[in-house]
């Protein structure tokens, strides 16, 4: 392949882009914004996760209550046959 034939890239020249003070500021607050959202989330996620967990261990306790239960009629039963 000759030199003449390679792609090229052209070259691009850089674009300086200037906010004024007033973007800058209302950046800043969209920001702060999502920042604060993003915080609400994550506790409202924790607490969630937390309330979640008592609700299983309360499942789980009540299942092996239920179970000594169940196994506690059936030895009797079988004592009374």
């Amino acid at each position: 392949m000759t030199r003449s034939n390679k792609m090229e890239t052209p070259s691009k020249k850089l674009q300086i882009s200037t906010m004024s003070h007033e973007e800058e500021e209302e950046i800043q607050h969209d920001i702060s914004k999502l920042q604060d959202q993003v915080q609400q989330i994550s506790l409202s996620q924790s607490v969630t996760k937390n309330e979640m967990e008592s609700k299983v261990d309360g499942s789980k306790n009540s299942l092996k209550s239920n179970m000594e239960g169940f196994k506690d009629g059936m030895k009797a039963n079988m004592d009374g046959i």
